[in-house]
This record gives structure tokens, C-alpha cells and sequence, in this order.
């Protein structure tokens, strides 16, 4: 019975596969692609016992399922381009970030994925009020204006839970998710000898001394509030901008054909009908 249950699972996966190849091969090609790659860094990362980059690969693979995850389950159509994005921006994060340390080697790495990841947040958050906005068993309307606050307010929230999530890790764990930031000029009202909570500006700081130590950062060590307050001001620069082009979407409906490319949509037999 158990043996037959599988059979059928299988079947399923090599139905869904093929589907999937008919309807978006770019996709489809893609994702095998990446796939592939993550498997040959997790065979050698497990070779070199470098468990911590096996456990980073192992999660990039989970996570390009969630397309199709959510597809299935919820009755909704990635675009291509979406999907697409979704699964270069997953490789980007996890394996070019993590394992190739691009967001060491490249500064702007970093400030690229989480603008990136705002946009992606706002499209997300748009479709989701939309495809409740167009339902005609929904007794409300939403305005444009309202679907674009809202996509806004939706990528802003997952940026800060994410921010959240750094700080946890950097605080239980010790890693070093919130990168630090070496300063010349800090202010600061700890050194105000009259503790009147006046700011004493510090300027041109060059050295930094720990338990005795000079670490020769030429600078200040500033401990993730710059990287977080970044991190945060890409993020809204890339929600605005997906908002704005919502709005306009909406507006306009059925003329937008950029914002088209990256808004989710009820699958076709799941289209309510609208007659």
C-alpha cells in the first residue's frame, strides 16, 4: 500500500514537472540550473566537512520550492518574471552571499538584495489586497491609492521583521548579520562630562582601542546601526518604487504591462467569474 503511495507521489512530482516546463520553461530552466549548482557546493562543502555551508545550501534548496509552493497551495500564478527574480535573488542571498562572501568582497551586494527584496515584498503585498480587491464576493472596494499603502506597509513590515531577525541571531547565536561600519565622526551623550544630555561630537577618529588592543580600523566601530538603518532605507526606496507602479497598474487596469510581469494572480481556474 505504501509502495503504491509513492508510485503515485512520484507521478504527481513528474506530472507537476512537466507542467511546470510547458508552462514557464525559462523558469523551469532556470531553477534546474540553479539547482544544480547548489547540489555541486553542498557535495563539495560536505566533502570538505564544511557543515555550515552544507546546512546554507540545503536551505537555498528548500527555499526554491516556495514558488511552486505557493502556487499549489494557494491557487495563485507567479509570473515568469517573478519567479524568476524569486529564485536568482534566493542563489544571490544564500550562495553568492553566504558561501562566495560577496557581500564582503562587494559592499553593494547587500544594499542590492534588500532594495531588490523591498520591490519583491511590494509586489507580493500588492497581489495579495489585489486578488482580494477584484473578488466579487469581497462587499468592499479598494482605491489605488489604498492597494499601494498597503503593498508599501507589507514590504516595510518583512524588512523589519528580517532586521529583527538579524539582531537575534547576532545576539544568541554571535554571528555577524548586521555588519558593523567603521565611522571617522560619531556624537554621542556618554562622554558629556556635565551629563546634561548634550551631544560631544568626536571628528576625525582614526584609532580604536579594545581591552589595551589597537584594532587599526581607522575608525570607529560602529555595531550594526548604520547596516540596519541602510538595510531599512533601501528596503523603502524599493517598496516606493513597486508602489508607485501598482498604483498606476491599478489605475490603468489591464495597461500596465511592466507591473504585470512581477503581480501574482488567481490561477485561471480560480478566476471568479466576473459576469
Amino acid at each position: 500500500m505504501k509502495k503504491r503511495e509513492k508510485e503515485k507521489d512520484h507521478a504527481l512530482q513528474r506530472e507537476l514537472l512537466q507542467q511546470r516546463l510547458q508552462k514557464d520553461p525559462w523558469a523551469f530552466r532556470v531553477y534546474i540550473t540553479l539547482r544544480t549548482v547548489v547540489l555541486l557546493v553542498m557535495v563539495r562543502s560536505v566533502f570538505l566537512q564544511n557543515w555550515e555551508n552544507a546546512g546554507i545550501c540545503l536551505l537555498a534548496l528548500v527555499l526554491f520550492l516556495l514558488p511552486s509552493f505557493v502556487e499549489h497551495q494557494l491557487k495563485i500564478e507567479l509570473p515568469t518574471a517573478l519567479e524568476v527574480i524569486i529564485l536568482l535573488f534566493i542563489f544571490a542571498a544564500e550562495i553568492l552571499g553566504e558561501i562566495q562572501a560577496f557581500y564582503i568582497r562587494f559592499p553593494f551586494w547587500d544594499t542590492m538584495l534588500h532594495t531588490i527584496n523591498g520591490f519583491l515584498c511590494a509586489a507580493v503585498g500588492f497581489a495579495m489586497v489585489d486578488i482580494l480587491n477584484r473578488n466579487p464576493k469581497i462587499k468592499f472596494t479598494l482605491s489605488p491609492l489604498y492597494l499601494a499603502v498597503a503593498a508599501f506597509c507589507f514590504s516595510m513590515t518583512i524588512g523589519v521583521l528580517w532586521e529583527f531577525f538579524e539582531f537575534a541571531a547576532d545576539c544568541i547565536v554571535h554571528t555577524d548579520m548586521q555588519k558593523d561600519t567603521v565611522l571617522s565622526t560619531i556624537s554621542t551623550v556618554m562622554l558629556d562630562p556635565e551629563n546634561s544630555n548634550h551631544a560631544v561630537v568626536l571628528r576625525n577618529i582614526t584609532d580604536v582601542t579594545v581591552n589595551g588592543q589597537n584594532l587599526g580600523l581607522g575608525g570607529y566601530l560602529d555595531i550594526g546601526l548604520f547596516d540596519t538603518m541602510k538595510d531599512l532605507l533601501v528596503n523603502f526606496v524599493g517598496a516606493v518604487i513597486f508602489s508607485v507602479i501598482g498604483y498606476f497598474y491599478v489605475k490603468r487596469r489591464g495597461k500596465g504591462k511592466f507591473a504585470s510581469h512581477f503581480i501574482p494572480s488567481l490561477a485561471e481556474t480560480e478566476e471568479p467569474d466576473e459576469s
